[in-house]
């Protein structure tokens, strides 16, 4: 059911995979996956939509500009609203996790004229995020590793004896419980094995404006978008057990987004989509046939 093509958008390629046809729904991934992540997405949605996972810029078969600064959170944009528009869509349903709901938080900023809907898995508010960075110790202890992916040293560690760092903490547990497989461990290492694949994930850590928390000044992400509100329906799936972004950045989340619907899996972790797919799957599914 899925294929593979890609899609030529002003001087990036980017690869995608896609299913079925019709609306466009589309899934952005976060650090360190790659479109393999949205797979049983694909499968699902690929049913009743024209469901589309990218390799985001910097990863696995799409585009990896060598600058710091290509990973600006505005180009990030761009991209899927140049793909969207690639695909012949003027309006559709993004869906984003971790590094893929950030940026999605900030297309439904930018854009909202483009989106039904906007679903969030385990990425947080970039409002919400600069709140807790700068009153929250516990937040900011559990943040720790960003400091470590903008570092120089960041390459050599998560390459160390065949990406060890990175199976540890995506596949290790899912291999153990069985939502992973061999043949699913061979798709990462390939990805994270592609020329400058691993540079450009971590180049979005670099990127990003997080102020004082990374030593800088006191501007973060909010800083690159015009406003902090969503006027775009939205659903937030949060992993409760996430132990790099804590349950708090669901707190007053609804100042920034009127209509918004939450819902917490308690006994799921930041890998929620690989862990509880169907549970992902099916909240997605009731929330885009939900009339507003």
């Amino acid at each position: 059911m899925i294929r593979h093509e890609f899609a030529e958008l002003d001087g990036i390629r980017l690869h995608y995979a896609a299913a079925g046809e019709g609306d466009l729904i589309l899934f952005a991934h976060g650090f360190p996956e790659f479109w393999y992540a949205w797979r049983k997405q694909l499968e699902e949605f690929g049913r009743t939509h024209l469901a589309v996972a990218p390799d985001l810029r910097g990863y696995n078969l799409s585009s990896k500009p060598p600058r710091v600064e290509d990973y600006a959170m505005p180009l990030l944009v761009e991209d899927l609203r140049r793909l969207a528009a690639h695909l012949g869509k003027q309006k559709f349903t993004l869906v984003g996790h971790d590094w893929g709901g950030v940026v999605a938080w900030a297309f439904a900023i930018r854009h909202p004229e483009l989106l039904d809907r906007l679903v969030i898995i385990n990425a947080p508010h970039p409002g919400i995020f600069e709140r807790e960075l700068a009153d929250n110790p516990e937040q900011r202890k559990a943040s720790q590793y960003i400091l470590l992916f903008r570092s120089p040293m960041a390459e050599m560690m998560l390459k160390a004896l065949n990406y060890s760092a990175l199976v540890s903490s995506v596949l290790d547990d899912g291999l153990k419980k069985g939502y992973f497989t061999e043949e699913d461990k061979r798709a990462y290492l390939d990805a994270w094995s592609q020329p400058g694949a691993l540079t450009g994930g971590l180049n979005y850590y670099r990127a990003a404006p997080l102020g004082s928390f990374v030593g800088g000044k006191v501007s973060g992400i909010s800083s690159e978008l015009p406003s902090l509100n969503v006027r775009v329906p939205t659903l937030v799936l949060w992993g409760e057990k996430d132990a790099y972004l804590l349950p708090s950045n669901l707190n007053g989340l609804e100042e920034y987004v009127p209509d918004l619907t939450i819902k917490r899996i308690p006994e799921a972790s930041h890998w929620v989509i690989h862990e509880m797919p169907d549970v992902v799957n099916a909240a997605i599914r009731e929330f885009l046939q939900a009339k507003r």
